[in-house]
């Protein structure tokens, strides 16, 4: 217990460079306190004491704004950074070394019963805003952009954006879970891209269109247009 509670402390000054104490970690942040608060709500879940465990996490959540089911699974080294907002839902299951940020759901998308929260593999990092929802696996070192909407499964070392999520396979060596990849500012913009694109490509076709057509007039033109041209 000891060292899962350093080694939350520990999460906290890898990934936030705003902490500057183990005391103002200890004392400011609702991230941890959360997750603390969790870690004893599904110690008493796991052991049949379901409403105890309903209580604190309704405590915990009038605490911290931060509403985790007791029966969600949480692993290692877990950081919620500013926190307001996030949903955690029962069946969710998070690796190590996950972080979130504030206003993220994990939600589910079916009444019944049995898995229907999302699953988050080992360093995957979920930006402002997003929702992920369903019993979808989103994949170990993953990155899902702000305010995006997933609901399909994710593989490994990718990045998701957009409304609904589109996946894009991250380029370069995947980056390692220990080192969380918090760069939202390289998020690639798939929108933005595929209207480029298809500007480009009308572009084109305008050309294309603007060179047959002066061939068709040449071809309909009378012949003595062409030979006084041509004198």
């Amino acid at each position: 217990m000891i060292q899962t509670i350093r080694d939350d402390i520990r999460s906290v000054f890898q990934r936030d460079p705003a902490a500057r104490s183990t005391l103002e970690v200890l004392l400011t942040y609702p991230g941890l306190h959360a997750v603390w608060g969790h870690r004893l709500a599904h110690w008493l879940w796991e052991r049949g004491w379901k409403l105890p465990a309903r209580w604190l996490s309704h405590l915990n959540r009038a605490l911290t704004g931060i509403e985790i089911h007791p029966g969600a699974r949480i692993g290692p080294r877990f950081f919620i950074d500013h926190g307001m907002g996030v949903v955690i839902g029962e069946t969710a299951e998070i690796g190590a070394d996950v972080t979130l940020y504030h206003g993220v759901t994990l939600g589910g998308t079916s009444l019944e019963p049995g898995k229907r929260h999302p699953t988050l593999e080992d360093g995957v990092v979920v930006g402002a805003g997003a929702k992920i929802l369903g019993d979808i696996r989103i994949g170990r070192n993953s990155r899902v952009g702000g305010n995006a909407v997933v609901v399909k499964p994710v593989p490994s070392d990718s990045v998701v954006v957009g409304i609904p999520g589109e996946v894009v396979k991250r380029k370069g060596e995947p980056t390692p879970a220990s080192v969380p990849d918090l760069d939202h500012g390289e998020l690639p913009d798939v929108v933005g891209d595929t209207l480029v694109d298809l500007m480009q490509r009308v572009r084109r076709l305008e050309e294309q269109l603007e060179v047959r057509e002066e061939s068709r007039a040449s071809a309909s033109a009378p012949p003595w247009l062409h030979s006084s041209s041509e004198g």
